[in-house]
């Protein structure tokens, strides 16, 4: 008879035992699945990333650039020296692209689909994401030879993973792992010093 309650009550504490760390491990799965479940609420941020920018150019000075946030990509805006936009026609024989003529639509909006890439010729703009596999190019403005550089550089941007080289118009060179010329993004002039990143129209 004592065997018997004994066993019982063993087999009761047992039972408390099990729905006490099945009950802590349903809490623990529920705490665990909180932070995971509200991860994929969007925050005020990712819902902004498909937005416009806008970007202040009026002290930007020649031969300098500048990086804005578009998407989550970095774009930049370089405003290149009359000596830069002179160099540009003279390295189209060394170009793997010059025209952008290989996948229009994607490279540039129809309105910089010229020798300049831009609608203003002194302002440069373009996605710094190397079209090999996604990494940023260096600014390589300096003109001459220099490290992973041809002699006869003019200047332009370098990308260090796997040595593309691209122009002061982002056009790639020839026989380098970058398939196409950099991204030129839509964009549009609100004023002589404001630009928008991301749209070419007024809404």
């Amino acid at each position: 008879m004592s065997e018997s309650l004994a066993d019982s009550g063993h087999d009761a504490s047992k039972r408390i035992w099990l729905i006490a760390t099945s009950c802590a491990g349903v809490a623990g799965g529920i705490a665990a699945a909180v932070p995971f479940v509200s991860s994929f609420k969007p925050s005020e941020k990712a819902l902004a990333a498909g937005a416009a920018v806008e970007a202040d150019i009026s002290a930007l000075k020649p031969g300098e650039k500048m990086t804005v946030e578009w998407r989550g990509k970095p774009v930049w805006i370089v405003r290149r020296t009359p000596e830069q936009l002179a160099a540009l026609p003279k390295l189209d024989d060394q170009l793997a692209d010059p025209k952008s003529e290989r996948k229009p639509s994607e490279q540039a909006p129809e309105y910089a689909r010229n020798a300049t890439r831009s609608i203003k010729p002194e302002y440069f703009v373009a996605v710094g994401i190397c079209t090999h596999l996604g990494c940023s190019p260096s600014d390589k403005f300096q003109t001459g030879p220099q490290p992973s550089l041809p002699d006869d550089w003019q200047g332009g941007f370098f990308c260090p993973c796997h040595g593309s080289t691209f122009d002061l118009a982002g056009r790639v060179f020839k026989n380098k792992p970058a398939p196409d010329n950099l991204e030129v993004p839509a964009h549009m002039y609100l004023s002589d010093t404001k630009l928008l990143i991301g749209e070419d129209r007024q809404a």
